[in-house]
């Protein structure tokens, strides 16, 4: 018996050691993938709104060499303003494919939404990222280097052929008496699609803007829905909808913007020293950089401002070099003055920011006539000489 039992177990042991002897299939060897190189088909961009639905940029990468089937390997592209370590990045992933395409329209608008100007050139750097679908072994390309100009998109609302803008309404100080009260009920055109103005508002009533001041309330700007939340102070307006804009709910000087190209429109309490009452009524120049020296006569000071609008002021006056002068709200009043934060800086001669009872402001250096443009929205003044 024992000996069976002896036997039977170097036959198991045999078995065993056949077994161990057999040859296994070599288990799968997952090799590292390589760094994808990463090209475009250019390396300037400057479309135009005509190119909008062009494709205006092309990239394209190879095959980074992974173990597994390339219909499944995951690309992440990457395009940011230059030297922001792509922390604001646009992304795009694509599955398998060795390329992707941007519309003009498609890159404009990204650098848009990054706060980029209108007709301006940005360095952009791209890049793509290879790894397996689960992200796994992920491999980072070269980084390109593109220089992309926007372009202006045509503005949601259309801006007035008449190139001006008015407010009529009871909220304003003419009520809704049109023809309007100008110079005091008319905006200034900032630039090619955004108007402002500086109004004293009643509070709790309506106003409309007119783009003519002839009496008509044709092609009236207006909002679409009066009774929505914070509307008195911002939202979106349109040509001929049904609803007039509120009024906030106080009384008092108001900044209003109208962005053609947005859509939108802005209402803000005028930052306003209170002594001053708002708009100067009158401007005078004052100073011994003008002819007049620094008298300062209550009345029949002859360099009176003209009034454009509701916010800008002109005066062509002879400005004498190594001088000063001020801006007075009111002649013969040393207590309300307008100047500048700092008349060491020579740029101030010809142009700068204004500042309630500031600095005086320094003459040109050169002698001669001069205009002097004030927009109290803008809070700008800009000196140029008169040929």
């Amino acid at each position: 018996m024992k000996l069976i039992n002896k036997l039977g177990i170097l036959g198991i042991a045999a078995m065993l050691g056949f077994a161990a002897c057999e040859k296994k299939d070599t288990l799968p060897l997952y090799t590292d993938g390589q760094a994808a190189v990463l090209t475009s088909s250019t390396a300037t961009v400057a479309p135009t709104v005509a190119d909008s639905n062009k494709t205006i940029i092309s990239f394209s990468w190879n095959y980074p060499k992974f173990s597994a089937d390339s219909s499944k390997a995951k690309y992440i592209l990457e395009i940011d303003s230059a030297g922001r370590s792509f922390k604001r990045a646009e992304v795009r992933t694509i599955t398998g494919g060795l390329s992707a395409s941007f519309l003009a329209k498609e890159l404009n608008n990204i650098m848009l939404n990054w706060g980029f100007e209108y007709n301006k050139t940005y360095d952009l750097e791209a890049r793509v990222t290879a790894s397996y679908a689960n992200n796994n072994d992920r491999k980072v390309s070269n980084v390109l280097r593109i220089k992309a100009t926007t372009y202006k998109i045509p503005p949601k609302v259309t801006v007035p052929a008449t190139g001006k803008l008015f407010i009529v309404g009871s909220a304003t100080e003419g009520d809704w008496v049109s023809p309007v009260v100008v110079p005091r009920q008319e905006f200034s055109r900032l630039d090619e699609t955004t108007f402002g103005g500086i109004f004293f508002l009643n509070g709790g009533s309506e106003y409309l803007v007119l783009p003519q001041n002839t009496g008509s309330f044709s092609n009236k700007y207006a909002i679409g829905d009066k009774f929505l939340a914070g509307v008195s102070g911002s939202g979106s307006f349109g040509v001929e909808l049904k609803d007039n804009f509120p009024s906030p709910s106080a009384d008092g000087w108001y900044a209003i913007t109208l962005d053609f190209q947005s859509g939108k429109y802005t209402v803000v309490p005028y930052d306003d020293k209170p002594h001053l009452s708002g708009l100067p009524q009158t401007l005078v120049a004052v100073g011994d950089g003008t002819n007049l020296g620094w008298n300062n006569p209550a009345t029949g000071n002859p360099q009176v401002f003209s009034r454009t609008n509701s916010v800008e002021y002109s005066l062509t006056t002879q400005l004498i070099t190594g001088k000063e002068y001020l801006l007075l709200p009111e002649p013969g009043n040393w207590n309300k003055k307008f100047g500048v934060n700092d008349k060491t800086i020579e740029s101030i001669k010809l142009g700068g920011t204004l500042k309630r009872e500031g600095e005086n402001i320094k003459s040109p250096n050169t002698s001669g006539r001069y205009r002097i443009d004030v927009n109290f929205l803008t809070n700008a003044y800009k000196v140029t000489l008169v040929p």
